[in-house]
């Protein structure tokens, strides 16, 4: 009796852990989003990497509404997008690979950007706001046609009349998981590690020579957070991904436990902004009405900062 009654409790976290994320996380990834579009951070010229933090914001609600939402789809009402007709087949079937590459490779041009900030005098083409939007628009571009066989070649009419996500010219699943190892896990890890590690090393160098004395960088705060992100990045999608990649038909238990995990990691951008993010942590304060200061100072992000520039 104990264990049936332990086995209907984990399938039931199993079922709603996935629709808790898509309201939690939605609702999360919107607030973000209107607090980076408030008035201290309209200044995108000066602060151009606030395109890639709001378009991080919508891919990581797109990244919601795929796998994550067919795991409480299929436990609670029986059926999944990914197979429910050809056209959500097609369309959930490009999302689910599409979202979560996006919002990866996003994150490593932030890395980027604040890599060039850190280690040069000057600003560089990455961190004008015009090479910024160009290299936003490039990254959908390049992974719109890198998925795009997902809306033109896949899913069709299996002759007992179900619909099958794969495609009746070549076998997607699980070939395209193993190339998303690559593109969503692998690259964008190795890339945000190396920036990362310039960044605390320039960190480091600047502060023992002194050379931004009166800088408003916190230095053990920036060097914190971007140990954080990588290290949550790592943590929190490599093992649900692989497990993916390997796993068989129906999934086995791990990838139904590390799938949310997965998908938590989506959900935490405005939590750590607002614990590593002065600026945005000040902006959802007076958001909120909670300043007791009716005279606001509104903060200024340089160019400078703003690469690395989260201040705690």
């Amino acid at each position: 009796m104990s264990n049936s009654t332990n086995t209907a409790s984990d399938s039931l976290v199993v079922a709603y852990y996935p629709f808790t994320l898509v309201i939690v996380g939605t609702s999360l990834n919107i607030l973000t989003f209107v607090v980076l579009c408030r008035s201290t951070f309209r200044d995108t010229k000066k602060q151009p990497i606030i395109h890639y933090m709001r378009t991080i914001a919508i891919f990581d609600i797109l990244m919601l509404y795929g796998w994550n939402l067919d795991h409480y789809l299929q436990a609670v009402h029986g059926y999944v997008l990914l197979t429910y007709t050809i056209a959500t087949c097609k369309i959930f079937g490009f999302l689910n690979y599409f979202a979560g590459q996006s919002s990866a490779w996003l994150r490593v041009f932030i890395c980027l950007d604040r890599y060039l900030s850190i280690s040069r005098l000057h600003r560089t083409w990455f961190s004008r706001e015009k090479s910024v939007l160009i290299i936003i628009a490039s990254v959908i571009t390049i992974l719109t046609l890198f998925n795009s066989h997902f809306l033109i070649f896949t899913c069709y009419y299996r002759p007992s009349g179900r619909i099958s996500p794969n495609s009746p010219l070549y076998i997607i699943y699980p070939l395209w998981d193993y190339v998303n190892l690559g593109v969503y896990n692998f690259a964008p890890f190795i890339l945000m590690v190396t920036l990362n590690s310039g960044v605390i090393h320039h960190l480091y160098r600047r502060h023992q020579t002194q050379l931004i004395q009166n800088s408003r960088i916190n230095h053990r705060a920036i060097s914190i957070t971007l140990v954080i992100t990588t290290c949550l990045f790592l943590i929190m999608t490599v093992p649900a991904t692989i497990a993916s990649a390997f796993s068989d038909i129906p999934p086995p238990i791990s990838v139904k436990i590390l799938d949310p995990v997965l998908y938590t990691y989506h959900i935490l951008s405005f939590p750590l902004y607002f614990l590593t993010f002065k600026e945005f942590r000040q902006e959802c304060i007076m958001m909120f009405g909670c300043s007791k200061n009716q005279h606001r100072v509104r903060p200024t992000l340089t160019a400078t900062h703003t690469g690395a520039g989260i201040t705690k």
